[in-house]
């Protein structure tokens, strides 16, 4: 027998550990800045540049994440698996000319009781000026997106070493300038690995606060998610317009979840949270792994400088321009840092999200029903009113047991007017909403 549930105050959704011991209080902001000081000094990160050079060009910056990665690994008894992932990539007639190498630098931490449940965590290391062709010119890179490589780097130093029951995965991107072409091999890896991809944090330009004009957003980040998702197959398209999802999507609520961890430290870094894929007519490396149906979304400033990003380094009517160093904010970069250090820590340790249906129709009440995911101690329901834009403070109870690997709840609200959605928590950490609609779970859809 089902029984109703009644509500109750709201628990936090992700409990964060202590703070005197949460690894994003290790974040350090002259880290990040050497960080970018090491990888502006290779002149040029263009994709097309040198692969040999062992002082300028990709493939020196490449060689030395990887070796940064193997350092960081080091400091902690090799607990750092670190690789290239690599593809050689043939000409497109648009920005891949001749064949060429792109190369990922990847570093795993693999985790100790599902090793195949992943987290990955990325920025882009290569670089470009105003001509996306021009592979000689210096093209420092220091935001876009040197600042989200420094991101990666540091959330390994700070997270390494850490015993964590899921895996994660740290990558430096390139090929993103020339067509997103690092996501796509690594997503194309992740896939090809037998991952199950739980949340994708992709940062690009996450390093300064201040617009060209003067107008600056110190402490916000804008979070991008698509959303009806991008490998919706036709069935579940029809199905999402009879029964709802377009706002649903497991990106859209992984921003949720994001937004509402970064609530949880108001002195902190908050999320404006930007309801589409990217910025206007623009991309990046969480777009491949969304087409794969992973659950990605994208970290960017609050409010960019484009004075200061694809621009060659000159200066015209007294306005300078160009992506160089003296134009970031690495208090900014360390905020966004801290922010992406709590998501990975709390991310690796909750559970997947379950799978979650409803049925709700011609009914006074809704029935729920969700999968048990390995690690999964506890559920919390959540509800929202179907125009509201976050989940409702108030929490349900968790459900019973109706079958193998299932667990059922009756709730007293009609499916009509709300929408529904279930949390998996390990302790007090619990992994995003899954919403109780059409394409709402997190995994790619054909493999449902």
């Amino acid at each position: 027998m089902i029984t109703r549930l009644a509500f109750f105050a709201a628990a936090l959704i992700a409990a964060p550990l202590a703070a005197e011991d949460h690894p994003a209080d290790k974040v350090s902001a002259e880290r990040l800045r050497a960080d970018v000081e090491a990888l502006v000094s290779f002149g040029t990160r263009h994709t097309l540049s040198s692969q040999t050079d062992p002082r300028r060009g990709i493939g020196a910056a490449v060689d030395w994440a990887l070796a940064e990665f193997g350092r960081i690994g080091a400091t902690c008894g090799g607990c750092l698996e670190v690789l290239p992932v690599a593809e050689v990539i043939a000409p497109d007639g648009r920005r891949i000319p001749a064949p060429t190498l792109v190369r990922n630098a990847v570093a795993i931490q693999r985790g100790s009781a599902r090793p195949n449940e992943v987290v990955i965590v990325q920025g882009h290391i290569d670089s470009r000026v105003s001509d996306v062709m021009d592979a000689t010119s210096d093209a420092p890179g220091a935001n876009d997106d040197g600042s989200g490589s420094a991101l990666v780097l540091e959330a390994a130093r700070v997270l390494a070493g850490r015993k964590y029951p899921s895996t994660i995965i740290y990558a430096l991107l390139s090929g993103e300038e020339q067509g997103l072409f690092g996501g796509r091999i690594l997503a194309d890896w992740a896939a090809a690995q037998g991952f199950t991809v739980k949340a994708v944090l992709n940062n690009d330009i996450v390093g300064n606060s201040c617009s060209g004009e003067g107008y600056c957003e110190p402490m916000i980040v804008r979070v991008f998610s698509e959303g009806p998702r991008a490998d919706l197959n036709d069935s579940l398209r029809a199905a999402q317009t009879r029964f709802g999802g377009e706002n649903d999507s497991p990106s859209r609520n992984l921003s949720r979840w994001v937004a509402e961890l970064a609530e949880q430290h108001p002195d902190d870094i908050q999320v404006r949270q930007i309801w589409r894929t990217d910025r206007m007519g623009r991309g990046g490396d969480q777009v491949p792994f969304l087409e794969r149906g992973f659950p990605a979304i994208r970290f960017t400033v609050g409010v960019e400088d484009y004075d200061h990003q694809h621009q060659d380094i000159r200066v015209e009517n007294g306005v300078t321009y160009g992506d160089t160093i003296e134009e970031m904010d690495f208090a900014y970069l360390a905020r966004v840092t801290r922010l992406n250090v709590r998501a990975l820590d709390a991310l690796a340790r909750a559970p997947m999200p379950p799978s979650v249906r409803v049925e709700a129709a011609v009914r006074r009440d809704s029935l729920l029903r969700w999968s048990v995911p390995d690690g999964a101690q506890s559920f919390r329901i959540k509800v929202r009113a179907t125009d509201a834009a976050k989940w409702s403070d108030e929490t349900l109870a968790g459900g019973q047991t109706v079958g193998d690997g299932e667990q059922a709840a009756v709730i007293a609200r009609r499916g009509d007017d709300y929408l529904f959605g279930v949390a998996a928590c390990a302790g007090e950490v619990c992994s995003p909403v899954a919403s109780a609609v059409p394409g709402g779970a997190f995994g790619p859809v054909q493999q449902r």
